[in-house]
């Protein structure tokens, strides 16, 4: 059984396991990047924990886009590696954009990397919807360009 819920701080360390397995970024800067959005402070922060079977499965985040109104941008999702492509991702992507389009919210864009390591992550991203909408060359590194996927909140998503 697959549930999606928001971030509760009893689920940071299986987000952390997530993190470990996936390399996404380091698990030890979870704990001080989620305390804001748990405590109330990030107003414009939306944390989300997919469960599976009494499991951390993965976790979404995303974030307003300062002078923006009503862009946000998905900064981070992870599944764990054994449980990919089982659905948690797209759930929690369908999660995510169902309670900013509740909220009166227009667009979430999603940034990944150009390189190959990153095509199933650009596969994931059009699977659910979105257009690559720029590519920034050399962005993150030489030769590592900057995708951005693009999705309407307000359009028969």
């Amino acid at each position: 059984m697959t549930s999606i819920g928001l971030t509760k701080r009893a689920d940071i360390p299986g987000m952390q396991t997530v993190l470990d397995q996936t390399g996404l970024f380091p698990s030890d800067l979870l704990p001080d990047m989620i305390s804001p959005g748990l405590e109330g402070e990030a107003i414009g922060d939306r944390w989300l924990t997919c469960e599976t079977d009494g499991q951390i499965a993965g976790f979404c985040f995303a974030r307003a886009e300062e002078l923006a109104e009503g862009t946000w941008n998905m900064l981070a999702i992870a599944v764990l590696p054994i449980l990919q492509g089982r659905g948690c991702g797209g759930a929690l992507v369908r999660r995510l954009e169902d309670d900013l389009r509740a909220s009166g919210q227009r667009v979430l864009i999603a940034d990944t990397s150009g390189t190959e390591e990153f095509a199933q992550t650009r596969a994931f991203y059009r699977n659910n919807g979105y257009a690559e909408e720029a590519r920034i060359r050399d962005f993150w590194a030489a030769g590592d360009d900057k995708i951005v996927f693009w999705k309407s909140l307000t359009q028969g998503s």
